[in-house]
């Protein structure tokens, strides 16, 4: 007999039995998708530098990085995204050939079943690289190799399954959707009300034992154009053929669209944008076991299939899109600054354009560090859910930021549309990235500390397995070790956070990083803080918490600040400590900082049970949220990083794709270029007071080389800051059926003139 288990630990155990809030299936299932990764050490509150510091950065083979600056530059190459959106209406038929032929469709499909076998950090290149020429095309290419029926034959498919339709979908014979959301079930997609009936039915001219689809899905990318669609449905066993349950779960199944009762629907629009997505129907389809991914010993199995993909894919496509539309906003807003002139002077110079200008150029640097660190676990082979979602979530919401930035630095540049604009599909995309695979508000107010307070803390789950064990006794042992643990631990945490608050993180933790150091004994200060607050808050609040969105939202946003700054620190680190970049990191850091503390004092002074946070305030937050964020000088320095050609700015914006004939970009990077050549003899000019540059010439101002490149600067400056115009002809049917009006106006204004 133990006195600490039959006399403290048992009645604690008891009573946490009973309190303990039930878990749905689907609820398990998806804390049980994946794994944990640098999160488990953030939510220990000592966080080991040395073991971030030593994952390997995400290369590319030799045969990606000949893939990237091969087909996918020829690709990028037959793109016009004006063209894509507002004539065609689609990707031209030789686009869609050209991204079949060289197996785009896939990237994640091992060679063994004709396909190119890619690691996770190249898929993600392709996806930025794609995506900063076209937005349709980058879709098209990254849904088949996300969440979809690749990844899940690759994950859990029969081996017959795998022979014979990986090849099938590597070499885009067939093109692949997968159907999950419906009109009943988008964020909640576990209230789904498609069904599949287990029965017998006539397929093939045979008799065999299957199921009865009915479905209506919708938002279903690629679904317009798909021969093969991946299925979620809930099974149900009536008559009891496979077993003794009825409800059986969610399955997924996979659904030739060519089968008897799949109705393909017309296309979505989603946001202007003309990627193909749309809805699908099913009515009494008869599919037969064996087209379950897994085959039947997978019914039911669907939600933690799904969860599991989700996990490594939902790391990958919108991060990847969201980084390179934050370094896209970066490199153009930053040339654009620099050759647009207002009040006689370059608007860089003005700190209204410093700010924001600033604010893109560090999120460009976070973003690709935080996607970087994200491929460099999935290339090991991790699949951290939580980490995904905070990928997901803060790529797309700071993308939005940066879009929203370089739309206000362009000024009408950007508003008016037309082949030259080259922000403004970028804009109108925004919300399909913060909608689609799990929708922000739910993710940050859900998903990401109420998964990672359970999935990442280090005896949390442990003791939910132990309260939920049948057997009694086995679960009061297991729950006993784990709980002491958990006291012991917290007991630690609260001893450290409180030593390293009080001493702001003097003598926390930190490699020797040069520069850096302070930053890493600061987040080892705000892990510490974050891991007792948690502990406290779900003492506290047990259960109860998930229902406190409010309070969970902030606890996810520390989480998140913590894993996308320990990014940024690995990237200044991978890099070889570039001097040149350290303002981008220190705005990073000064800005994340201020978030943690806000959100500390908001969760302290929203706790339900006041006297704890009174007494976590003492300990963490005795003088209050101090950090204001980056300081003038940082901003002003940061925003220099992308007003001149360098080395710097070419880290920050790598491998964006360029195209020679692009009249947007082609001729904002041939005036930045020239602008920046020429600077010298543009100030010679204005010292002297002279607009004129054969008149500077004359008097000996300036050389007639350095004349004849001023006035090509000139020209192409009013080249870049041109805008389109449309005869209304030109444009949509709506505006042609109005010419009468624009005649109207015309003859008003003769009329006028006349009189």
């Amino acid at each position: 007999m133990s006195f600490r288990r039959d006399f403290i630990t048992k009645p604690i155990f008891s009573w946490a039995r009973g309190v303990l809030p039930t878990m749905s299936d689907t609820e398990r299932e998806a804390l049980e998708a994946g794994d944990v990764w640098w999160d488990a050490d953030l939510f220990t509150g000592n966080p080991d530098w040395s073991k971030l510091l030593a994952f390997a950065p995400a290369k590319l083979t030799d045969e990606e990085n000949a893939f990237l600056h091969g087909p996918v530059d020829q690709l990028c190459a037959m793109l016009d995204e004006w063209k894509i959106n507002w004539e065609w209406r689609d990707l031209p038929p030789e686009v869609w050939d050209f991204v079949r032929r060289n197996k785009f469709f896939g990237m994640i499909i091992p060679k063994e079943f004709g396909g190119l076998g890619f690691s996770p950090y190249a898929h993600s290149e392709v996806v930025r690289k794609v995506s900063s020429r076209s937005l349709t095309a980058a879709v098209t290419v990254m849904v088949p190799n996300s969440l979809g029926p690749g990844e899940l034959l690759m994950r859990f498919g029969t081996r017959e399954q795998q022979q014979k339709w990986l090849p099938r979908l590597a070499d885009g014979r067939d093109i692949p959707c997968f159907g999950l959301t419906s009109p009943e079930a988008g964020s909640d997609a576990a209230s789904m009300i498609d069904t599949g009936i287990i029965c017998k039915g006539i397929f093939e001219g045979r008799e065999v034992l299957g199921l009865k689809l009915n479905w209506h899905k919708r938002y279903i990318t690629l679904g317009p154009v798909a021969t093969l669609l991946g299925l979620a449905f809930k099974a149900y066993d009536p008559d009891h053929l496979v077993g003794k349950e009825e409800e059986l779960g969610i399955t997924v199944a996979l659904i030739p669209t060519n089968l008897s009762g799949v109705s393909i629907g017309h296309r979505h629009l989603p946001a202007m944008q003309v990627f193909q997505n749309g809805p699908n129907w099913g009515r009494d389809v008869f599919i037969p076991l064996d087209y379950i991914i897994g085959g039947q010993a997978r019914l039911g199995q669907g939600w933690k299939m799904l969860m599991t993909a989700l996990a490594a894919g939902r790391g990958i496509s919108l991060p990847s899109l969201s980084a390179a539309g934050a370094a896209y906003a970066a490199r153009t807003s930053g040339a654009y600054a620099r050759i647009r002139e207002q009040f006689g002077i370059s608007i860089a110079k003005f700190e209204g354009i410093e700010e924001p200008l600033a604010r893109i150029t560090a999120t460009a640097y976070l973003l690709d560090a935080a996607r970087r660190l994200t491929c460099a676990a999935l290339n090991e082979g991790h699949h951290p859910a939580v980490i995904s979602g905070i990928m997901k979530l803060h790529a797309t919401e700071r993308m939005r930021i940066a879009i929203d930035d370089a739309m206000d630095i362009h000024g009408g540049k950007a508003v008016i549309d037309g082949p030259q604009n080259y922000l403004g599909e970028l804009y109108r995309s925004v919300p399909v990235g913060i909608t689609v695979e799990g929708a922000n508000i739910l993710t940050r107010n859900l998903i990401v500390f109420g998964q990672g307070a359970i999935r990442a803390h280090p005896y949390l789950l442990q003791e939910m397995n132990a309260l939920g064990e049948a057997d009694r006794d086995k679960g009061l042992t297991a729950f006993d070790t784990a709980f002491w643990k958990h006291v012991g631990h917290s007991f630690a945490t609260m001893v450290r956070a409180w030593g390293r608050s009080w001493t702001f993180g003097l003598f926390a933790p930190a490699p020797d990083a040069g520069e850096a150091t302070e930053y890493y004994r600061q987040l080892s200060r705000y892990s510490s803080a974050f891991a007792l607050c948690a502990d406290m808050a779900l003492l506290t609040l047990g259960g109860a918490l998930k229902r406190k969105e409010m309070l969970s939202a902030r606890f996810g946003d520390i989480l998140s600040e913590l894993y996308l700054l320990s990014a940024a620190l690995k990237r200044w680190q991978d890099e070889g400590r570039q001097k040149e970049d350290l303002p981008a990191l220190e705005w990073c850091m000064a800005t994340g900082f201020k978030t943690i503390e806000n959100r500390f004092a908001e969760i302290l002074a929203n706790l339900p049970n006041r006297v704890v946070g009174w007494v976590l305030k003492f300990l963490i937050q005795p003088f209050g949220a101090r950090v204001v964020g980056p300081s003038d000088r940082v901003i002003h320095q940061c925003a220099q990083l992308v007003l001149s050609p360098s080395a710097a700015r070419d880290r920050l914006t790598p491998d964006l794709a360029f195209v020679e004939d692009d009249r947007g970009i082609a001729r904002l990077e041939k005036a930045f270029r020239l602008v920046t050549e020429s600077e010298d003899a543009a100030k010679r000019l204005h010292a002297a007071r002279i607009h004129d540059w054969q008149d500077a010439v004359k008097k000996g101002v300036i050389t007639q080389g350095e004349g004849e490149k001023l006035a090509a600067a000139r020209e192409a400056v009013a080249k870049v800051i041109e805008v389109d115009d449309f005869a209304p002809e030109a444009l949509s049917p709506i505006y042609k059926k109005s010419a009468g009006v624009h005649q109207f106006f015309q003859e008003l204004g003769e009329q006028r003139a006349a009189s």
